[in-house]
């Protein structure tokens, strides 16, 4: 069997060459693309932008409530200005409980000239024929100033049979608070639900509609009558 001899290096000799590399030989590098590794940072979408300005804002909003840092910007305008929004619509709907004022026609511009004073329930209460001004109403098919009538008589009643006091001033909250016996205390807060619905709603109710409306104000009127108190 022949014997293969090794490989023999002349020591004198490098095994590795050196080029020599010229700056026209870079220039050509630098103009190729293929070796451009230069590292872009992609730009911001809207998601990411809209991702950085909540997380911001949520800081904000911690700083402002549990930190130690005041809120800037619009949410030190928003803490600003919150506490009057809510007193202003608080204001609003004390005026409208109150005052019982049409919400809608305020809202709308187009508030009604009222069918009557609020200051003449008294009058009306104590001293005028509230059933001659119901039949008077239904003549002239007013049907929805025939329950504001309807809902006056059941508040002439409940007080004539002691179940409840009237004031001027009072709320009809008050007058349900003050009614002792169930079955009347429930039958009131039906009708005024009635009466609230076609009144200050300002819904225009037909003939058909008002005698079917009209039912628990007579129930009503009924249990007080019969109240034994």
């Amino acid at each position: 069997m022949a014997r293969q001899d090794n490989p023999v290096y002349d020591k004198e000799t490098p095994y590795f060459q050196k080029q020599q590399i010229t700056e026209t030989d870079l220039e050509d590098y630098k103009g190729n693309k293929s070796f451009n590794y230069t590292e872009l940072e992609a730009a911001d979408n809207w998601f990411v932008k809209l991702k950085r300005w909540l997380r911001n804002a949520l800081f904000q909003i911690m700083d402002a409530l549990f930190g130690n840092t005041a809120a800037s910007g619009i949410f030190k305008f928003i803490f600003n200005v919150v506490p009057y929004v809510i007193l202003g619509i608080l204001i609003f709907l004390l005026i409208k409980f109150f005052l019982k004022v049409n919400a809608t026609s305020i809202i709308q511009g187009k508030q009604k000239a009222p069918e009557f004073a609020f200051a003449d329930e008294e009058h009306i209460i104590k001293n005028e024929d509230i059933n001659a001004l119901i039949n008077d109403a239904i003549n002239q098919k007013n049907y929805r100033l025939a329950i504001r009538y309807n809902y006056l008589l059941a508040l002439k009643e409940l007080s004539e049979h002691k179940i409840i006091i009237w004031e001027q001033d009072k709320t009809n909250a008050d007058y349900i608070d003050e009614i002792e016996d169930e079955t009347i205390q429930l039958n009131f807060k039906h009708i005024t639900k009635i009466y609230d619905y076609v009144w200050y709603g300002s819904f225009t109710i037909d003939a058909l509609k008002f005698e079917s409306l009209k039912l628990p104000f007579s129930q009503l009127s009924k249990l007080t009558i019969h109240h034994i108190g």
